[in-house]
């Protein structure tokens, strides 16, 4: 008997993970890149006005990492703020967020994603990793990270917001 249901109430409108397709790496991809260069302009251009320097995750790179390449240390970085951490907005965060409080708005959870990515680098990288007073000791930096990530969490969150559609 092949008879078509109505789609219940409860159903979610969206999956909770999206598909692994085209389209997914490209929402991948524009998302990191629309993100990363939103940290870059804050981290590089804003942040000095504040802390007197720029944020420079490099150097945290290094310090985890044990090496002394700048280049290379950039590039992880890079890599990592325009792959691997959208593939975590997209498959661990919003999954949750979406599991847990199904109503939280995408603006809230993309924030909320940035201070999970703050206390990722630095607590477990920077303390437990690489030996650094826990946040930094809650320095000046540390607050102007906080921002930057919250606004990596929140490009994050829009691309995948546009890409999907509204």
């Amino acid at each position: 008997m092949n008879e078509s249901r109505p789609v219940s109430e409860t159903t979610h409108k969206h999956p909770v993970c999206p598909p692994l397709v085209w389209h997914t790496l490209g929402t991948i991809i524009l998302a990191g890149l629309a993100a990363d260069v939103s940290w870059e302009i804050w981290a590089r251009f804003i942040t000095p006005f504040w802390v007197g320097g720029p944020l420079q995750p490099a150097a945290l790179v290094q310090s985890v990492f044990g090496f002394s390449n700048w280049f290379w240390a950039e590039v992880i970085h890079a890599i990592v703020g325009v792959v691997f951490y959208p593939i975590g907005y997209l498959y661990i965060a919003r999954p949750l967020a979406r599991v847990i409080i199904p109503p939280l708005p995408w603006w809230i959870v993309g924030p909320c994603f940035g201070v999970g990515l703050w206390v990722f680098a630095l607590y477990v990288m920077a303390h437990l990793i690489a030996g650094l007073p826990p946040f930094l000791g809650f320095i000046t930096l540390t607050w102007a990270s906080l921002v930057g990530h919250m606004i990596f969490g929140f490009m994050t969150a829009l691309v995948v917001r546009i890409r999907e559609g509204w």
